[in-house]
């Protein structure tokens, strides 16, 4: 059978994450495509292991704003072509999106901004959203008459249902869980068409949460949020056969807020 693994990370800054064992973990992982989120470096300010590390092509999408956000993919196969943003006179530079194709498949790795509830940033989040909708639904219908298949893989920044966060009651109010963001993301679901494949795989289970404040005993209590998704057309979608989240053993072990999620295929 052959297979094809894609991880999603937020990295909360490559470079702090390098001295903490996201090269290790690079350097174990089985992914075939690897995609990063909050970067927050400029490629020259990386070490060259990471920058260019072997066995990898890597397609780096710093943000203009130095220091913030930042994506990338890291693929064991060369690209058959690189794209950074999504057409947006006010995101393509952000740092917030980039994708790559390969045979049959385009793979895209997105940080949606956070936003923050009765501040600009959360103004700012609305107008991403409605931006990338529309390059969304572009993106399927253009895939579906080429015969291709799509991965968005990323920190959405939005928990979807309840059983996505654990204290869900609690966070009613707060940026990333709003009822007109959750919408959002239903429509991504039931209108765009794309299919959250970790809850495909795992439709009853609690979370798995990929991220976990650093206060409060969060990430040992296991209070956390599930806003690190792999979206797929359906296709693509059929063919998974596991999904996990990388939750580290320890507290001590982790080398970023979140975990990384890996999703594997059949090919």
């Amino acid at each position: 059978m052959t297979t094809f693994t894609v991880t999603t990370a937020n990295v909360n800054g490559l470079r702090a994450a390098t001295g903490k064992g996201y090269v290790e973990w690079l350097a174990a992982t089985d992914a075939d495509v690897v995609c990063l989120q909050e970067v927050r470096a400029e490629p020259e300010q990386l070490a060259d292991h990471v920058r260019t590390p072997e066995g990898w092509h890597v397609l780096w999408a710093p943000s203009v704003a130095r220091g913030r956000a930042g994506v990338a993919l890291l693929s064991r196969a060369e690209p058959e072509a690189r794209r950074i943003g999504f057409r947006s006179a006010e995101f393509d530079r952000s740092g917030r999106y980039a994708e790559i194709d390969l045979p049959g498949l385009t793979v895209a790795s997105l940080y949606l901004p956070s936003g923050e509830v009765g501040t600009p940033r959360q103004d700012e989040k609305e107008r991403f959203q409605a931006e990338f909708l529309d390059h969304l639904k572009i993106l399927r219908e253009r895939a579906a008459a080429d015969g291709r298949e799509v991965l968005v893989c990323g920190d959405w920044n939005i928990a979807h249902q309840e059983v996505d966060l654990k204290n869900w009651r609690a966070n009613r109010t707060r940026a990333g869980f709003l009822p007109e963001e959750r919408a959002w993301l239903s429509q991504v679901v039931d209108e765009v068409g794309y299919v959250d494949v970790v809850r495909r795989l795992h439709p009853e289970v609690a979370g798995p949460y990929s991220w976990w404040s650093y206060r409060g005993g969060a990430f040992d209590n296991d209070s956390g949020w599930r806003i690190d998704y792999v979206f797929a057309t359906e296709g693509i979608a059929r063919s998974a056969i596991s999904a996990r989240v990388e939750r580290a053993a320890t507290h001590a072990e982790r080398w970023s807020d979140h975990a990384p999620v890996t999703v594997t295929f059949e090919r």
